[in-house]
């Protein structure tokens, strides 16, 4: 059995970071994980969630990914965009945009799993504020797709290693809203 649990950033590399992002200087105390190894589940869109909700409260991330899932609010496709529809999006810059629902169930999953573990922490729930979100290939589960006349062809399901890292912020540093400006229609 591999062993899962081995989170690219340390301690030390988060404080780093938050303080070059937010200025403000943190303690390990302050930080909240969530690991999902192996979901079956579309990598670059993964990477396009993850991408997009960090340096999101987790409040804000949270109602956004329900949004998706619901079919209200899209997420914006930055890398894998070739031979992607354009939308009359109600944003400025990044026309193509999906609703990946099935990486928006799972990435809600690991939030609720992030917010239980800032809980259990001691944290303020109100003012964690995601850090790190990053999406990694994971194993290959091989398979075959059956064709005619006996003939088979490889088939394989790939699946996606994911996690999420938050801080507990001061008030006057966590974000006020989010990353896109819509227009209501």
């Amino acid at each position: 059995m591999p062993q899962h649990q081995s989170y690219s950033l340390s301690d030390e590399q988060i404080i780093d970071l938050v303080f070059r992002k937010y200025g403000v200087k943190i303690t390990p105390e302050q930080i909240a994980r969530a690991y999902a190894p192996e979901q079956k589940m579309s990598w670059k869109k993964s990477v396009e969630v993850a991408r997009f909700i960090n340096g999101m409260t987790l409040k804000q991330a949270k109602t956004w990914l329900e949004d998706v899932v619901k079919l209200r609010r899209p997420i914006p496709i930055k890398t894998f965009k070739k031979k992607q529809a354009h939308h009359a999006t109600p944003w400025r810059g990044w026309p193509v945009a999906k609703w990946p629902i099935k990486v928006a169930r799972r990435y809600l999953e690991i939030l609720e799993n992030l917010e239980n573990n800032a809980k259990f922490r001691g944290l303020d729930v109100e003012r964690v504020v995601v850090v790190h979100a990053a999406a990694h290939k994971g194993i290959r589960i091989p398979n075959i797709l059956p064709r005619a006349f006996g003939r088979a062809t490889r088939f394989d399901e790939q699946t996606v290693n994911v996690e999420v890292v938050a801080v507990e912020l001061p008030k006057e540093v966590v974000p006020k809203r989010y990353k896109l400006n819509l227009a209501r229609r």
